[in-house]
């Protein structure tokens, strides 16, 4: 309570203080979302604050004026991303030229490592603090990239309990303030989206998520149409929903259209929320979006595939059996992962069978995520308000 107190005073004293001008760069939708949160946040805490750089819908929403658009540097995988070095290139070379000509107070990158280390190592000479935003995986592969970053980063922000230790021996100062899909566990309205899809109350709601890439729902929709067509031979009264994001939207919308079986996509912050908080069961690509199911306790299993190159390089740098931000917080593996050869609709389906019923499947979930979303932060201080913290000290640092 008295570091609760103390913060507020010293947050009011910062409130008053000169204008703070704050460059953050985010490369994909995961990115936005973190820093559309940091933004509010930090405005919450600072009166007189402006903001540049790069971002998506979110961050533009919360006052972000774009360099360019967010989505050209979505590109995962290196089979996928060689067709885009030039352009890629061209635009690390920008921003960080946004950068060193406006000179804010403070840059913060965010998550997109292969784009925000390059931004990163152009700022390391500039005199301009340099936060990250999301530890990268130093503990799955390449660890050496710990002691590569230290030498440009001034602070890391994790959003995992065990990964500070990874950085701070390498002498780069890191914060685990939490994972952000803590903040929104309550954040949906089970009966307004029945109501507005016109749902009956005991109307198990299936929900589908193929990813937020293109390359991803290319690859998964058709796997997961096999899947759903199955679930709903099962049970015509299974309710299907999509939520999927603005820049695949289209093409989500274009090829569900044709599915056998309706299914609902929804695009919208609030109208996913309120989605995953009616929801029965779920499957999906790896990625945040498991943690989030798991937050909001909805029993679910992974599927994922990428390109053949990039599956290949995967299985000889990886230091790690499961690829689920749940089973490597708990050390076990409670969330099925079906990748890429085992991504199949038989393997899915038989998983899916498993939790879309009652039984000891889906209670050993539930009781897992639980002790998960602990482990992660729920209860504490929203991640969001203690990155802001760390930001704003820094960006005040010796002014």
């Amino acid at each position: 309570m008295i570091d609760s107190i103390e913060n507020s005073i010293e947050n009011l004293a910062l409130s008053d203080k000169r204008p703070l001008k704050i460059m953050l760069v985010a490369g994909e939708a995961s990115g936005d979302q973190l820093g559309g949160r940091l933004m509010a946040a930090i405005k919450r805490q600072y009166r007189d604050v402006s903001f540049i750089g790069v971002g998506g819908p979110r961050m533009i929403g919360e006052g972000m004026q774009s360099l360019f658009s967010m989505n050209e540097m979505s590109v995962m995988g290196l089979a996928e991303v060689i067709p885009h070095i030039p352009r890629l290139l061209r635009r690390i070379r920008e921003t960080a030229e946004l950068a060193i000509t406006e000179r804010p107070d403070i840059v913060v990158t965010i998550d997109a490592p292969d784009f925000s280390f390059r931004v990163g190592k152009k700022l390391a000479h500039s005199g301009i603090p340099l936060v990250h935003y999301v530890a990268p995986s130093v503990w799955a592969w390449r660890p050496g990239r710990a002691r590569k970053i230290a030498k440009f980063l001034d602070h890391l922000l994790a959003l995992l309990p065990f990964e500070p230790p990874y950085f701070e021996r390498e002498g780069l100062p890191t914060t685990f303030i939490g994972h952000s899909a803590v903040e929104e566990r309550h954040g949906g309205d089970a009966s307004r989206f029945r109501v507005q899809h016109g749902l009956r109350d005991e109307t198990r709601v299936i929900a589908i998520l193929p990813g937020s890439r293109h390359s991803e729902v290319g690859r998964l929709l058709p796997v997961f149409r096999d899947v759903v067509v199955r679930l709903a031979q099962d049970d015509p009264e299974f309710c299907f929903v999509m939520p999927t994001v603005s820049k695949v939207e289209d093409v989500v919308r274009q090829t569900v259209a044709e599915w056998p079986v309706k299914t609902i996509v929804v695009a919208t912050d609030q109208e996913r929320r309120d989605a995953f908080s009616c929801t029965h069961a779920a499957l999906a690509a790896s990625g945040t979006v498991s943690l989030e199911l798991g937050i909001v306790g909805v029993p679910h299993v992974i599927g994922y595939r990428v390109s053949t190159t990039s599956a290949w390089l995967a299985r000889r740098l990886l230091k790690i059996d499961t690829v689920t931000i749940i089973n490597l917080v708990l050390g076990r593996k409670l969330v099925p992962e079906y990748l890429q050869e085992d991504c199949t609709s038989d393997g899915l389906y038989a998983a899916m069978k498993r939790f879309v019923e009652p039984g000891e499947a889906r209670e050993v979930q539930l009781a897992g995520f639980e002790e998960a979303t602990t482990l992660l932060g729920f209860g504490q201080s929203p991640p969001s308000d203690k990155a802001a913290d760390v930001v704003l000290r820094l960006a005040l640092k010796g002014k």
